[in-house]
Parts: C-alpha cells; structure tokens; sequence
C-alpha cells in the first residue's frame, strides 16, 4: 500500500474526511486504466472530480456508537435447494456443517464466521421479496447453476464488542432505531433493526470465544457434488452490497458497527469489518442531480431497496492457475476478476467467479487477512503522473 493510501486509512473517519483529502489521495484516474474495468469496479473511478462523481462527504446519520465489530455471527441465505447448497459449500470452499434440522443448514466458515442456507418455501422464489433482500445472483457464469434456480441473502449479523444488553437496546432505540430482540436463552442475545434501505440487520453478542466451542461434524444429507479441492475459506474478501444511497448506508454502517472506510470515489465505498473483512458498498449517489445513474431505488419516490449480489472469499492456498483448473476440473466456470483489468498473473488482485447449484454468484480470491487492501489499492484511481 502507497504512503498516501496508507495516510488516508489512518487519518479518516467515517463521513468526515473533506474533499482536500480525497483529492489527494486519490487525484484523477489513469488514463490508460481498461473503461470496462473502471465500469466494473466503480463507475467514477475515471471520472474523479467530475459533477457525477461527487466526493463530498455527507452529514452522519448519527453519532459513532464507539462498538466494534467482531464476528461475522452468521450470514443468511435463502435457497431453493439448501442440501445441494450445502453440499457444494463443503466440497469446495472446505466449510463445515455444523447442523441440518430438515429446514436449514449451519455451517462453519473457519473459525471466523457462519452461513445459513434456509430452504425456500416450494411456492415462493427467494428473489420474490423476501426480508430486506432482493433477487440474487442467478445463473450468471454458468457451471453448477440450473435454470430458474435462485439464492438470496436475506440478512446478516455481526457480534459487536463490548456488549451490554441493555445498553446496546438503549444506543439502538437514541439513533431511532426500533430493536427487535432475539435470543435463545442459551447465551445468544442479539438485536434486529433495519438499515436504510429496510435491510435486516441483526446485531449479537457473539464473539470467536462464545461461538463454535464445539466440532461442526454434522453429516450431509446431499452427495458431494464433486471431490473436494481441500481449499480453506480463510477471509471474507468483500460483500458487494448494493444500496438506493452508498453515502447513508456507509455513514450508517461505519457509525453504528464500527466500519472503516478505505476511499469514497463517487459511485461506491469499501469499508473494512473490523478484523472479520470488507464490504463494498455501493449504489447512487445523493449529492448528485440525477441520483448517480444506477444508484438502485429510491429515486422518484420508488421503494428503496438493498441486495447483495455477490460474495468474495480468500481462499488458501493459492495458485492462479491451479485454482483455475480446479473450478473447471468440477465443471464450474473460471470466470477472471482482477478488478482494474490486468492480465491475472500480473495483477495485484487475484480471483474467479463462479456460481453454486442455485445460481448464486461466488467469488474466490487469493486475498487473505493481511492482504486485505490489496482490492481497494488497486481500483482506488491515482493522481496523474
């Protein structure tokens, strides 16, 4: 990472870092960076400076909480098959099932997060509206996907530290949120509120020492789709988060949970998870007339609205053109994502997308905890030479 990125990461705090910064750090974009590139991984990223790419920052949504985000609780989705899901979750991302009780599968991802896949109801498509979602991903890229097949992250929930029940409800209900508690009576407390776009979000005690204290050694129900490439999952690289308004949900989001922001280049901001990853969020922009041209709903009245669209994990170990072979080898596309472009061997940025049996699209990276800036240094436009 430059000096000037690295300065930016130290000294900005969600929603207050003025345009003489920004402009610093990122100054205008490289004239020979690929468009389709830029289009790809934020649309002002050659545009800097320009009225539709307006960098200013908003006034927060409230006052910081002063939490911080530990734990990725669990991440929740909804699928048509959910024991296929799973399945392939297992044989090739290395997760582990932890339970299956004829309705949804809780699985492992390292010992840094859970997913759950819930089975949708046989006369409901996941992407129909379900809670705070939105359609997913579905079919693109091919392989393992069958047609008309869906997957929808309906919600997400983040253990926060320190975690006082009461006054987390209290510090919840003084931003104007409206609480919904959750908990099983067994030492799992957690809190539901909706994010600006009515997201769910699901706010928890949990933490790596009150989770997963036993083995995830449930037995699938579904075969193995293929042989398992015996990759770990070791980082969630990104959540591609898309909002009616990336600058309110990332203030919300930094402010409420503790996230940090890495740049703010007019269409999108990527914001760090404390040490459990980063989300790229991303939608219109309000400081701009027409809204920023593609910023999602919200714009002329229409509902707001917020789905993630894809997911990317660090896997290891990692070699470019193994991996590749991997994915093929199992009939699944190798689909190139490097982010600004480049040529894969050569780019900082490393990864495949793909797509599971129900049409969700996978990213697999090289990145890993230390690495983590690697997306954000590299799409983040520079000054001129």
């Amino acid at each position: 990472m430059d000096d000037t990125l690295a300065e930016l990461f130290e000294n900005s705090d969600c929603g207050t870092m003025s345009r003489r910064q920004l402009l610093r750090v990122l100054g205008a974009a490289a004239v020979a960076a690929p468009v389709s590139a830029a289009l790809g991984q934020g649309r002002c990223r050659l545009q800097l400076g320009t009225p539709a790419c307006d960098t200013n920052s908003i006034k927060p949504l409230f006052e910081p909480t002063g939490w911080k985000t530990v734990l990725l609780d669990q991440l929740t989705f909804q699928v048509a098959d959910y024991r296929k899901e799973a399945a392939f979750y297992v044989a090739l991302m290395g997760w582990n099932l932890r339970s299956d009780d004829g309705m949804q599968a809780v699985m492992d991802v390292g010992d840094w997060g859970a997913v759950v896949l819930k089975q949708a109801p046989p006369s409901q498509s996941p992407d129909s509206g379900g809670r705070g979602g939105g359609a997913g991903a579905a079919g693109r890229g091919g392989g393992a996907g069958g047609a008309g097949t869906r997957a929808v992250v309906e919600s997400f929930c983040w253990g926060i530290e320190p975690w006082d029940v009461k006054k987390v409800e209290a510090e919840l209900r003084k931003r104007g949120l409206n609480p919904v508690p959750d908990n099983d009576g067994k030492g799992f407390e957690s809190f539901h509120v909706k994010d600006p776009d009515g997201f769910d979000l699901q706010i928890s005690n949990g933490n790596r020492k009150n989770r997963r204290t036993t083995p995830a050694n449930a037995s699938l129900a579904a075969p193995a789709p293929f042989d398992s490439t015996g990759w770990k999952t070791v980082w969630l690289d990104h959540i591609s988060f898309s909002v009616a308004n990336y600058k309110e949900s990332a203030s919300f989001y930094c402010n409420l949970l503790g996230w940090k922001p890495t740049y703010d280049e007019g269409s999108q901001n990527e914001c760090m998870i404390g040490d459990v990853g980063n989300i790229i969020i991303r939608g219109g922009n309000s400081l701009v007339p027409d809204g920023g041209r593609g910023g999602g709903a919200g714009r002329g009245g229409a509902a707001r609205r917020a789905r993630i669209d894809h997911i990317s994990f660090g896997v290891q170990p990692w070699d470019t053109d193994v991996v590749k072979a991997e994915l093929e080898k199992r009939g699944l596309r190798a689909r190139i994502d490097t982010s600004t472009g480049d040529e894969i061997h050569v780019a900082a940025y490393k990864s495949y997308h793909t797509t599971t049996p129900n049409g969700f699209d996978l990213q697999i990276s090289a990145v890993n905890h230390d690495t983590r800036l690697t997306l954000p240094t590299a799409v983040t436009p520079r000054r001129p030479a």
